[in-house]
């Protein structure tokens, strides 16, 4: 989130953000699995002391009981796609069991999923905008503000898949993995259909959409980390066994 127009910047991270502590966990959990492997125990109990003290602060501090989600940072209760970093990575600081997890996952799928890809900012917030136009000045008011950015479906596909993996009531697992083939299908049919025939350019997928009908194609008009994440989620559904 690195508008910035003059001296202004148009959404501050300063204080704990979400996606950092959840980044630092991950970091302090990749250290402790690399210190065991390399035979030194006394850096991997470090890291997993450190991994622990992360944890039980940021279940403590960062759950939003009131809009059953995560705080964006300490303090700021604004809805945003961020908070899926913890849970998405690969050792996520939340338990994908936890009703905690489960919350904030419907919440994000609730305000800011559509079609193209997840709002920066749920509707009803304070400054949020829904569309990309204008001259420069309100165009980069708007970048972070409720823009749909494709590529933010590649960590909600595996915070998706994290609640799968974890839930082991059969009837409510299959019941999930339903909805998971469902919303699979309609990224490939979505993008498909963009990367073809409806798409600014034939052949690519937008930076960022509108976040209202008929979600017109915005920003740089091929991607790289769009087409990345959404063909990641398409071919990792449909490589068939040798």
């Amino acid at each position: 989130m690195d508008a910035k127009i003059g001296n202004y910047v148009v959404t501050p991270r300063n204080g704990k953000a979400v996606e950092i502590n959840s980044m630092w966990y991950n970091a302090l959990k990749i250290m402790e699995e690399l210190s065991s492997k390399f035979e030194n125990k006394q850096k991997s109990v470090k890291y997993r002391k450190l991994a622990y003290q992360c944890k039980k602060s940021f279940t403590e501090k960062f759950y939003n009981k009131r809009r059953k989600c995560l705080y964006d940072v300490l303090g700021d209760s604004k809805i945003r796609p961020n908070q899926l970093f913890s849970l998405s990575l690969t050792y996520p600081i939340i338990d994908p069991r936890s009703e905690m997890a489960k919350e904030m996952f419907n919440t994000v799928t609730k305000k800011l999923l559509n079609n193209y890809g997840l709002k920066t900012l749920a509707k009803g917030e304070r400054n949020y905008i829904e569309t990309y136009e204008g001259d420069s000045f309100r165009r980069d008011m708007s970048y972070h503000q409720g823009i749909t950015w494709p590529w933010l479906l590649g960590i909600y596909y595996d915070s998706f898949k994290k609640i799968v993996e974890a839930e082991k009531i059969k009837t409510k697992k299959k019941e999930l993995e339903d909805k998971l083939t469902k919303f699979v299908q309609n990224v490939e049919k979505t993008f498909i259909k963009e990367f073809t025939t409806e798409g600014k350019t034939i052949g690519g997928i937008a930076e960022i959409y509108d976040s209202v009908k008929p979600y017109e194609a915005r920003g740089t008009i091929n991607q790289a980390w769009s087409v990345a994440e959404v063909f990641r989620i398409i071919l990792e559904n449909n490589v068939k066994d040798d």
